[in-house]
């Protein structure tokens, strides 16, 4: 295990809109006002066709192999998420998202693409006086986060 300590600083309510890509948005938002790290909740609705990881092929094989999954339809959800740099000091969002309709609900990484229906309410925190890199994993062919 690693861990790294973080205190708090400021707190973004952010209201993202009809057809805008949900990690397009919140990193560039991250990067124009220089938050580093940060802790994030979402609730709204999600568009048909947005695309999620629900997970690895095989969960033995090197690289990883993602699964794509794509949404049908409108569905409502609830996301967790954080923001750590990369390599080259960009904000890196990773985001999973339990995604609703009728009776069905599917969970998965919106790195893909998801994009906005009417309205994603996100709460952000940023982190402050902590390391944690995101940084390419060879074997597994990920981004992964280095606490330092």
């Amino acid at each position: 295990m690693q861990f790294v300590e973080a205190g708090t600083g400021r707190i973004f309510i952010l209201r993202l809109e009809q057809g805008e890509i949900i990690h397009t948005v919140i990193e560039d938002f991250a990067s124009r006002h220089k938050i580093e790290r940060a802790v994030l909740t979402a609730i709204g609705g999600v568009d048909r066709e947005s695309r999620l990881v629900t997970g690895p092929e095989d969960g033995l094989a090197r690289p990883v192999k993602p699964m794509l999954h794509s949404l049908d339809d409108v569905h409502e959800v609830v996301g967790a998420g954080t923001i750590f740099p990369d390599e080259k000091g960009d904000p890196v969002l990773h985001m999973h998202m339990a995604c609703g309709r009728k009776n069905t609900t599917v969970t998965g990484c919106i790195r893909p693409g998801v994009a906005v229906w009417q309205i994603l309410e996100v709460y952000l925190q940023e982190l402050t006086g902590a390391g944690g890199v995101r940084r390419l994993d060879q074997e597994l062919g990920l981004g992964v986060l280095e606490c330092s």
